[in-house]
Formats: C-alpha cells, structure tokens, sequence
C-alpha cells in the first residue's frame, strides 16, 4: 500500500541521510520519496525508494563522498533498523547536477 505522507521510519531515514552530508546538505534536494509496507513470514517493515538532485560546485564529487560506504552504514532508528540500504541509480543531468536514486527497508525490532 502506497502512503500519502512520510512515516516515522521514512523521517528518520531521511534525516539520517541528510546528516550524512554534514554542513552541505542544502546541496541536497529531494524531489521524490515513495514508502510501501513490506512483510516476510516473521517480518514486517517498509520499502522506501527516494530520488535526490545533488547540485552546486563539484556535485559528482559531492555525491560520491555523501554516499560512500551507505550499504555498510550504521542508521539509529527509534524502534526498528536499516535491513539494507544501496544506491539503485546515479546519473548526472543536463544542468550539471546529480540525480541518485535510493532504496531502503527499515523493519521493525
């Protein structure tokens, strides 16, 4: 099921991301975020997928240091956890900026 707004899990991980970039995140827009209910036979979570445009001075070189390492990264989430987190899309625009493309599932503890 497809949710109107963004869930506590989908805030969080968001702001765990833009963290990521330190005091540069306003380089950092978001221009879409979809989060789905996800569920095995002992687990229950969500899907999130998130595109961002990296812009400013150097953006391919920005971005590659804002996501370097994000598989391995640690997330502290409020009740729950990152299973997995990769990069799904990277690609650099006709303006000079980045576009990447995220997925994620948090589940819950």
């Amino acid at each position: 099921m497809n949710r109107p707004r963004m869930t506590a899990y989908a805030t969080a991980l968001l702001r765990l991301l833009l963290q990521r970039a330190g005091e540069d995140r306003d380089r950092i827009l978001l221009s879409r975020w979809s989060t789905t209910d996800w569920q095995s036979l002992t687990l229950e979570g969500e899907r999130h997928e998130a595109s961002f445009v990296v812009s400013g001075d150097q953006p391919e070189k920005f971005a590659a240091l804002w996501l370097a390492g994000l598989s391995d990264a640690e997330f502290d989430l409020p009740r729950g956890f990152v299973a997995d987190i990769e990069v799904t899309g990277k690609q650099v625009r006709e303006d000079g900026a980045v576009e990447v493309e995220i997925a994620a599932l948090t589940l819950n503890d």
